[in-house]
């Protein structure tokens, strides 16, 4: 399952450091489904009256972010990670394994398989890292790998989901029967993962909104999740930043991530001095900065991270007591970590972290910039981690944008205009604006 460090159906496994080019910054327009193009919450079989107002899922938020839906006929209830990195929506079909929840297609009059020489299979599904195959009955068949080492197997299939009273029918999903996880315990938790970046078989796509938009509780408080236009000019004006895409097939270059223009880092207000080639993809399409809600934490290529890294420890020398210890890596990505008092209240002020965007910025202040490791102690102090991890430890050629440092920000993104906005706001106050009470 996704879950700390997943990221899109890209692997990005080679390093790349050359910057030979800049990309062009005019947004590209995204294609959606003609009848749906101007609509919301309008299904394509009226079997119920639609809702005037866009919909929206409550979602939870701890190490992922869930929302809970229904599936099939008569429905099944499920709950599945919110995942703007990756295409495919997925359910774990083995109803074998009792220790997870699971989706019964046999129990579902609706459930219809794809076959593999179906358009479906043989066509939409070119953006995948590994091709689609026929089964031995002729079926579509899936697997997806991560780059937590993660994967999920099994055939492509249509079916009815349900949101908030909305039904969606034919929605194409993968019904998954075996697979590896780096995190049995969160897989406990849920049904399947929902795919939302900008390929054709991503769920967002099918629906054929223009519009969605999701804000990350910085706390236990549930979030929101909205499909069509939020409105959300009631709060905050939204900074927009433009949505990059290289029309050009390039290896290192995934093309249906939500991908944006990272132009500069601020500690406090000290602006790295980084050459702009840093923050670019080069000519192999390695270096691009996408917004994935499947990732925790954000991730920065070598020379950002370090030019950071020295930045954060300069201005906290005095604040925060550096932990020495060089074998201590967490998760493989996080090196830099300090000493917290187990008896502190909380964490001293901090200087906050910009990323700044053309057009938008995203700063990280507080408790956000650093991470309590679970069971780490040394003598009487907490282990605390920055939340910048360095990209390269991984082997992913990439900055990304993980659902911890999108906390309390309203993040809309305009698919017809390929743009993100953003805007500063409590999640919970913007949940109850539209009808939702924690």
């Amino acid at each position: 399952m996704k879950i700390h460090i997943l990221l899109s159906l890209c692997a990005f496994l080679i390093t790349v450091h050359a910057r030979v080019f800049s990309l062009s910054s005019s947004p590209t327009t995204f294609s959606v489904p003609k009848s749906n193009a101007t609509k919301i919450l309008v299904l394509p079989l009226k079997t119920q009256e639609i809702p005037s107002a866009p919909s929206k899922l409550p979602f939870t938020h701890n190490v992922t972010l869930t929302v809970s839906l229904a599936v099939g006929t008569p429905p099944q209830n499920v709950t599945m990670v919110l995942d703007t990195g990756s295409e495919l929506s997925w359910l774990q079909c083995n109803t074998t394994q009792t220790d997870r929840p699971a989706f019964n297609p046999t129990r579902s009059l609706t459930y219809t398989p794809v076959a593999c020489s179906s358009p479906t299979c043989t066509i939409q599904t070119q953006d995948f890292s590994i091709p689609a195959s026929c089964d031995d009955k002729n079926l579509c068949h899936a697997i997806l790998s991560y780059a937590d080492a993660s994967s999920s197997e099994g055939n492509l299939a249509m079916d009815n989901f349900t949101i908030v009273g909305s039904k969606f029918p034919g929605t194409t999903f993968g019904c998954m029967d075996s697979g590896f996880s780096s995190n049995a315990d969160e897989d406990s938790k849920t049904t399947g993962l929902m795919g939302m970046n900008r390929g054709s078989l991503s769920f967002i796509s099918q629906m054929g909104f223009k519009k969605f938009s999701y804000c990350i509780s910085g706390s236990d408080f549930s979030g929101i999740l909205l499909f069509g236009d939020s409105n959300f000019t009631w709060l905050l004006p939204l900074n927009y930043t433009p949505m990059i895409q290289i029309s050009t097939p390039l290896p290192y270059f995934n093309r249906v991530a939500y991908t944006v223009q990272l132009e500069g880092i601020k500690v406090t207000e000290n602006l790295l001095q980084l050459p702009k080639s840093v923050f670019e993809p080069d000519h192999t399409g390695a270096g691009q900065t996408m917004v994935d809600s499947g990732t925790q934490f954000t991730f920065l290529l070598g020379p950002a991270y370090t030019a950071l890294r020295n930045e954060f420890i300069n201005q906290t020398r005095g604040i925060l007591r550096v932990l020495e210890d060089p074998e201590f890596v967490f998760q493989g990505a996080f090196d830099l970590c300090f000493r917290v008092a187990l008896n502190a209240t909380g964490v001293p002020e901090l200087p906050p972290v910009s990323l700044v965007f053309r057009g938008a910025q995203i700063t990280v202040s507080g408790e956000r910039l650093l991470y309590r490791v679970p069971g780490e102690v040394r003598g009487s102090d907490s282990v605390h981690c920055f939340t910048f991890g360095n990209s390269d430890l991984l082997g992913i050629e990439a900055y990304i944008i993980g659902h911890h440092h999108q906390q309390n920000i309203w993040m809309e993104f305009d698919l017809q205009n390929s743009r993100i906005g953003v805007a500063q706001v409590r999640c919970d106050v913007a949940g109850q604006r539209f009808g939702l009470h924690f």
